[in-house]
């Protein structure tokens, strides 16, 4: 089993990494109180609930289980993760375990810095993509028609446990969409990680141990530092965000759960790679070498072709590092070296939203 730190202070916590981590040793510490109740969905529940639950016999412990999908991230669902806490006659003193995907972690986490103005919560993340990037650094909430996740709380868990179990259950897209969030690592902070992951996406693809088990470690090694630096993302927390911007107007034009979040972020990020190309900081080669890593990882690369680019501004306008009406992207000066700027000329962004990326494409992967 690895260990990390979120540094946060008297807020800080660990993150397990490694197999069959749901032990009650790693549990007990980190709840207060004698209620837990347990969120999870329908798809989850059925695979690891029971596991889960059967370290918690020393608990009075409750499970709440919701539908399973990007659509149901809204209030209405929240709503009935308040009312499990309320039947159930929860104390200040419960705690919340979130079982599941990022939809969940982000739900359950909301719910815990909601109730009675907050109780705590630990995260067991089981998908790829929120073991690696939502599990970690508190953000949590809820979806808006109109933009993604601008409804939730900055809240802190107790503790993150990431049993690497999980992800043989995962199917491949999904597997896929959270190798888009790792790559992001390698692009915006460490040259390095990106390096090891051009030789090892195979690895990674086939559920190897301990290459999934370094590529988290690497991951969340990474978030754990910036939001440590950053924890409410006034600064250099944004950088976590490259092609976020176009993915989640990508996501909300699309219909949530139609395009998967990791999906959004790597066509996303091919945008964000040509635009800092077309700005003249990073190389072609540089930039095919993203897209080329987005591809291997059996991401989609090209954008939907039925968005304009007045679709993609209308939900750019309301992305959450907009400020004073200016749209700021994440964008790289080199692999390994990222930047939140608004210092861009409207006519490259135009192009960037308006660019035939399947013929780029093409010529890229057949180069």
């Amino acid at each position: 089993m690895h260990r990390l730190q979120v540094e946060l202070g008297d807020r800080s916590y660990p993150i397990f990494i490694g197999e069959s981590l749901f032990r009650k040793e790693l549990l007990e510490p980190y709840i207060k109180g004698s209620q837990v109740v347990v969120v999870t969905n329908e798809t989850v529940a059925p695979l690891y609930l029971d596991s889960l639950l059967a370290q918690l016999v020393d608990y009075q412990y409750e499970s709440v289980v919701l539908p399973d999908g990007e659509k149901y991230k809204n209030w209405q669902t929240l709503q009935l993760i308040f009312d499990g806490l309320l039947t159930a006659e929860c104390t200040r003193k419960v705690t919340l375990i979130a079982l599941g995907g990022g939809v969940i972690g982000d739900m359950t986490g909301f719910a815990a810095a909601c109730y009675q103005r907050g109780v705590n919560f630990i995260q067991v993340p089981t998908t790829l993509l929120s073991q690696v990037d939502s599990s970690v650094g508190g953000k949590t909430g809820i979806n808006h028609d109109l933009g993604k996740n601008m409804i939730g709380a900055f809240y802190q868990p107790k503790s993150v446990i990431i049993d690497i179990s999980t992800l043989h259950t995962l199917p491949a897209r999904e597997l896929s969409a959270g190798l888009a969030e790792v790559i992001k690592y390698g692009l915006i902070a460490d040259k390095d990680f990106f390096d090891w992951l051009e030789l090892n996406i195979d690895q990674l693809k086939s559920l190897d141990t301990q290459s999934l088990i370094k590529a988290i470690e690497w991951s969340c090694d990474i978030k754990a530092r910036v939001v440590a630096m950053d924890e409410t993302e006034s600064g250099i927390r944004a950088i976590l965000n490259l092609g976020h911007t176009f993915g989640h107007a990508i996501e909300t034009h699309q219909g949530y759960g139609n395009w998967l979040h990791g999906e959004a972020v790597a066509a996303g990020t091919v945008m964000a790679l040509e635009m800092s190309m077309q700005l003249g900081w990073l190389s072609a080669q540089d930039r095919d070498r993203g897209i080329k890593l987005f591809a291997k990882a059996g991401l989609p690369i090209v954008p939907p072709t039925n968005m304009t680019a007045n679709d993609f501004l209308k939900y750019m306008r309301v992305d959450k590092k907009t400020l004073d009406g200016q749209i700021r992207l994440v964008l790289l000066q080199k692999i390994g070296e990222a930047v939140v700027t608004s210092e861009f000329a409207s006519d490259i962004l135009n192009a960037i939203l308006s660019t035939n990326y399947q013929q780029l494409l093409d010529s890229i992967l057949t180069d």
